[in-house]
């Protein structure tokens, strides 16, 4: 099988916490964090791409589509710290090969309104030896 999981998850996660020290970033979706801000990065699926399969069913590439929630509690500025650091999470997918999908904000689940969340989708074919390529 082709994961590109770790290797999206530690380039991310590393960038973002030299840029916001503390920040929380949980490798699964979490409806309402304890700590903020925070970071979702979560791989939503991971199959075979047939296009690329040999004849003889060896995987070459995979579907690998990811989801990333950002979440801010401050009083002030909260919209603001979303977008600032989902334009961090952008530029570092964009920079791996994955193309955004689409990004928007959402409401907390059951959540009070203090917290903001916006959320965005990123596609890429995940190839071997960790190369990614990005899909149409």
């Amino acid at each position: 099988m082709i994961d590109c999981e770790n290797k999206v998850i530690d380039t991310v996660a590393t960038s973002l916490r030299a840029e916001y020290p503390g920040i929380f970033i949980p490798s699964e979706y979490v409806p309402i964090p304890k700590s903020f801000p925070t970071v979702s990065i979560v791989q939503m699926d991971n199959y075979t791409y047939t296009k690329s399969m040999t004849i003889d069913g060896v995987e070459h590439q995979a579907v690998s589509p990811f989801e990333i929630n950002v979440y801010s509690d401050l009083v002030s500025g909260k919209k603001e710290q979303c977008k600032a650091i989902m334009s961090s999470v952008d530029t570092l997918m964009q920079g791996l090969g994955f193309t955004r999908k689409g990004m928007s904000p959402r409401e907390v689940p059951n959540a009070e309104k203090s917290i903001c969340r916006m959320i965005a989708r990123y596609d890429a074919l995940a190839g071997e030896n960790n190369e990614i390529y990005k899909t149409k």
